[in-house]
């Protein structure tokens, strides 16, 4: 996992998610992690919020949050690091929307649009799903999401309604 040359860090945004194995453990534990990254620090991280999953409804309910990191990594390295995380985590991908311990997703990585095998920036359908916009808008209610708006916006498209706020902001411990 290499360092880019870049003189200023970028700012990214992680989706943290998991419904096994005390899921607020899970996410507090992997946001100390992605602050852990080589030359990459969590700037601020939203509070958590419990969501019912999405695809494959038979699962536990998910607790979700987002945090926004500046980093010196290449996108494609920052998901490396994201998914070491997850692997140690023990995160199973049984089959496309199975129940996790721990799920960790770059959403946005400055104002980059790329559509890569295995990694797309933005996320998609993120602009779609309430339990990413409403932890984003809270901690970067500006935060621009290509060809879809700012996340304060986005937030009227989403059923806000269908997440619910458990704490205030994830804290670093």
């Amino acid at each position: 996992m290499k360092a880019s040359d870049r003189r200023t860090p970028a700012t990214a945004f992680v989706a943290l998610g998991s419904n096994l194995e005390v899921p607020e453990a899970q996410i507090r534990a992997g946001l100390r992690e992605v602050g852990a990254l080589p030359e990459t620090r969590v700037v601020r991280a939203s509070s958590l919020y419990r969501s019912a999953p999405v695809g494959y409804h038979n699962q536990p309910e998910f607790l979700n949050a987002v945090a926004q990191v500046e980093t010196h990594l290449e996108p494609r390295a920052l998901l490396q690091g994201l998914l070491e995380i997850e692997r140690r985590h023990g995160r199973v991908r049984d089959f496309p929307n199975s129940p996790r311990t721990l799920d960790l997703d770059i959403l946005l990585y400055d104002s980059l649009a790329l559509h890569e095998p295995g990694l797309a920036i933005p996320h998609p359908r993120m602009h779609e799903r309430a339990f990413v916009v409403v932890p984003l808008s809270e901690i970067a209610p500006e935060a621009a999401i290509p060809r879809h708006g700012c996340a304060r916006d986005l937030l009227q498209k989403v059923d806000a309604a269908s997440v619910t706020r458990l704490h205030t902001r994830i804290e670093q411990r």
